[in-house]
């Protein structure tokens, strides 16, 4: 209330009061000494017009208390912002599992816009945030506690080396593994808050898949925190800008380009190297979107490059030793000089057609890549270029299809770093190694239809393919060099190929305390080098998983 309203108001106040009592007192004082019909009448006309008055006045204190409420109610509208919704279960959020509800992709609308941005809603029911000053902070995570069996041993923990599965005449070709393990169980918190005219949104998430040390597995099973997302979103109207470590934007999404791990498809995997032929990466990245209209999303991002050969590429024996510090094995860290950094542009287009959600993109990177030859005393230099088409369309009632394809040259890095980007001619200069990846499958979700402990059943199977083509050349001393030539080792592969089956079964669900699930996939996985080993089949290995998890509301 101002104070120029309340002078108002008491002063309409007062003179209402004047006229109610003080017009009876001069009745009687005229109607003592008038005596005449003349004066009567005119003392009835003062009586109505005094009356007029006071009506006048009753509707203009109404007017005044109105406007001082309306005033009240902007004011503490102005002062306490509500917060934004979460959109999903922030355990969800957090889980490998999307959401995906009956009838629905992942969300239950099919726009392009990130979950992040909208009105906040102080009514969510999960009671897990509080709030520092105007911004609400929200903990996320869940309790993971797995078992893993393969039938040849990769050596590997809960996550699968795609290309390492073991010959079948070695040692650990010829034996099983069997392990459990909590390190895929995540902790972190989202926080959302209203600036200069925008939404933002900060994200952190971590694991126990860190560096481990030696000991790890003997006796008190150390593992060791790692970060996994780390990012901050401001959303305007339709536009958008993240930076800091997220899922990269060449990662398939399920919905726009939003950054939410519940709206990336990274598959419902309890591998924690998830769907052979998945194209991903989690680096630093700077993002620019923009939200177009409810159904057409586009973006541009810079991301952390690394110009990678992985452990089957052979030098040109007179740069061997030149080369091998300037390229990434994966076996150390920062000794690339990378040139440039990664440019990934996508589009998304997301509708309902026929009532049924259905996200399609399309996208592409480019890569940059430099070696520096001592013998010559030169630089080379070589760019590399991908493109991904990825669809993602309910066909039924909580029945979805998803098909990705991805397919170039200089990009393995973001096959799982399962091929090359690529290889040294015998002159020195750089040739960028095609390779292609695929995953597609089904997702489906049931649910009974009197449901109050939110039962709800998550049946998914996939295909992932990988083809790594080969780059081969004869060295200056005769010698086959490059990737994938005559006699390369068991390494270089030319296909991997996995297909993939599971069940994830939740027992209990509720918005107040979070939910519990039992995840299971079975997978059967095979390569096939380019150089196979003669009378060795080529090597494959069953693989079970069984997982037992409790999510944070």
């Amino acid at each position: 209330m101002t104070l120029k309203r309340l002078v108002s108001l008491l002063g309409a106040t007062a003179l209402a009061g004047c006229l109610l009592v003080s017009p009876p007192r001069a009745l009687a004082q005229e109607a003592g000494q008038a005596s005449t019909a003349t004066d009567i009448e005119t003392l009835k006309k003062q009586l109505l017009e005094e009356q007029r008055q006071i009506d006048q006045l009753r509707l203009m204190i109404e007017d005044q208390k109105k406007a001082i409420e309306k005033a009240a109610e902007a004011e503490q509208a102005n002062a306490a912002p509500a917060p934004a919704p979460l959109h999903a279960s922030l355990g969800e959020v957090a889980s490998a599992s999307p959401i995906l509800p009956p009838g629905g992709n992942s969300s239950s609308s099919a726009t392009g816009l990130s979950p992040q941005a909208g009105p906040m809603d102080a009514n969510d029911a999960a009671p897990l945030y509080f709030r520092i000053g105007s911004a609400r902070f929200s903990p996320l995570g869940f309790v993971d506690v797995t078992s893993v069996f393969r039938s040849t041993n990769t050596g590997n923990g809960i996550g699968t080396g795609f290309n390492g599965i073991p010959l079948g005449n070695t040692v650990a070709g010829n034996n099983v593994e069997n392990r459990f393990s909590l390190q895929n169980s995540r902790f972190g918190v989202k926080v959302d808050s209203d600036v200069l005219g925008g939404h933002v949104t900060g994200y952190l998430e971590t694991d126990f898949l860190g560096n481990a040390p030696a000991n790890l597995l003997v006796t008190s099973n150390s593992n060791t925190l790692r970060l996994r997302l780390y990012w901050v979103d401001w959303r305007k109207s339709k536009f958008e800008f993240l930076g800091g470590q997220t899922w990269s934007l060449l990662t398939p999404n399920r919905k726009g380009l939003s950054p939410m791990p519940s709206d990336v498809f990274y598959s419902l995997d309890m591998d924690t190297n998830y769907q052979l032929g998945l194209v991903w990466s989690r680096a630093p990245e700077f993002r620019f979107v923009y939200h177009a209209n409810d159904n057409v999303t586009a973006g541009v991002a810079i991301a952390n490059p690394e110009q990678y050969v992985g452990n089957a590429v052979t030098y040109p024996t007179l740069l061997s030793s030149a080369l091998s510090s300037q390229f990434s094995t994966g076996a150390s860290n920062s000794n690339a000089p990378n040139l440039t950094p990664d440019v990934i542009a996508k589009i998304a287009f997301d509708g309902t057609p026929g009532g049924k959600a259905a996200h399609l993109e399309i996208g592409g990177v480019m890569s940059t890549f430099q070696a520096y030859d001592p013998l010559t005393g030169t630089h080379s230099r070589a760019v590399g270029g991908s493109g991904e088409i990825n669809a993602n369309v309910e066909v039924a009632k909580g029945f979805n299809l998803i098909a990705n394809t991805f397919a170039g040259a200089g990009a393995g890095r973001y096959i799982f770093g399962l091929a090359p980007d690529v290889v040294i001619k015998p002159n020195g200069q750089i040739d960028p190694v095609k390779s292609a990846s695929t995953v597609g499958g089904f997702e489906w979700t049931t649910q009974p239809k009197d449901n109050p402990k939110g039962l709800s059943t998550l049946w998914y199977g996939y295909y992932g393919g990988l083809y790594v083509d080969r780059a081969a050349y004869l060295d200056t001393n005769g010698k086959w060099i490059g990737y994938g030539q005559p006699g390369s080792s068991a390494a270089a592969n030319r296909a991997i190929q996995e297909a993939t089956f599971g069940v994830i079964q939740t027992f209990w669900k509720n918005p107040m305390y979070g939910d519990l699930k039992l995840i299971t996939q079975y997978s059967y996985l095979t390569r096939n080098p380019w150089a196979p080993v003669t009378g060795v089949a080529a090597p494959h290995s069953h693989m079970v998983w069984v997982d037992l998890r409790y999510d944070l509301p």
